[in-house]
């Protein structure tokens, strides 16, 4: 098979199976939920976020992201003039609905829904294993969250870790933003993306690289130019956005505003020191890659 022959085929999605499994796996676990007395009269959103929702996941990557929101509780934030993007003052909240409680509340619906199938020992989401009928899942308690700036209001999520760090994200306007990339590519940025996730499930499996973060990989490939996704053939396509992500992450300092890279989200940036990937991890991806492939 060749090379371009072989990118074509990694272009879909996961199985019709494989999201049938997906699509039961959300909707069980927002049954339980919903079914949980605790949660009686509790203003909660029960979604699906990540690469399943955003139609970016392959068969190795099936498992499904679900986001348990609380809207009890509205935690802010608001920007200073001159500060960039650092959030300089919020909202406390002493009330019923804590971190703690949340988490309590969403792990004790999962097990009298799905048993000793859930593991709640993570430090950010619960886990409710895979059988037969439904893939492994990662529930998340968060609440809402508004970051404000002058003249704009970002909604998202705050997601509180055991210790009690907080992570904001943004996932609505991940989902908005994936699509329209992908309409502005004729549906290539979503093949791409694909295609570059299996490339690195097969370097991984073949250990000649190490794992990188399947989020990472989409948001690297929604940076590249929609030109060098539009090219004719899935070789030329891969490769230039492969070259394009190795030359954009030389040396480790990043670039001023606006040449920095974003989350899918737009949010947020792609590279700053708490996430769990550098600007080096993204570069040596792209070469390990471009080597795998045999690009030339």
């Amino acid at each position: 098979m060749s090379t371009e022959d072989l990118l074509a085929s990694w272009t879909g999605p996961s199985s019709t199976s494989e999201q049938e499994k997906q699509e039961r796996t959300e909707r069980m676990i927002r049954d339980a939920v919903r079914a949980h007395p605790a949660f009686d009269g509790v203003s909660l959103r029960t979604f699906a976020k990540g690469s399943y929702p955003n139609n970016t996941n392959v068969r190795v990557d099936s498992d499904v992201d679900v986001a348990v929101e609380c809207n009890e509780v509205v935690y802010w934030e608001e920007s200073t003039p001159g500060a960039g993007r650092a959030a300089t003052s919020g909202s406390r909240y002493e009330g019923p609905w804590t971190p703690t409680k949340l988490r309590t509340e969403v792990a004790g619906a999962l097990r009298a829904r799905f048993g000793d199938q859930v593991d709640a020992s993570g430090t950010t989401a619960i886990r409710v294993r895979s059988s037969s009928a439904r893939v492994e899942a990662d529930v998340v308690p968060c609440f809402a969250y508004e970051y404000h700036l002058p003249g704009e209001t970002r909604r998202g999520t705050r997601i509180f870790r055991k210790n009690g760090d907080a992570i904001e994200n943004y996932p609505d306007q991940h989902l908005e933003r994936g699509r329209t990339k992908n309409t502005g590519t004729t549906s290539r940025f979503k093949k791409t993306v694909r295609i570059l996730k299996r490339v690195e499930n097969a370097m991984v499996e073949q250990q000649v690289h190490r794992a990188v973060p399947s989020f990472l990989v989409e948001s690297l490939v929604y940076n590249c130019p929609n030109t060098l996704l539009r090219r004719t053939t899935w070789t030329g396509t891969v490769g230039a956005v492969l070259a394009h992500i190795w030359e954009s992450h030389q040396g480790d300092a990043e670039p001023a505003e606006p040449d920095r890279w974003l989350e899918v989200n737009e949010c947020k940036y792609l590279h700053f020191a708490a996430q769990p990937w550098s600007r080096r991890d993204a570069r040596e991806f792209a070469f390990a890659a471009w080597n795998y492939l045999e690009l030339g």
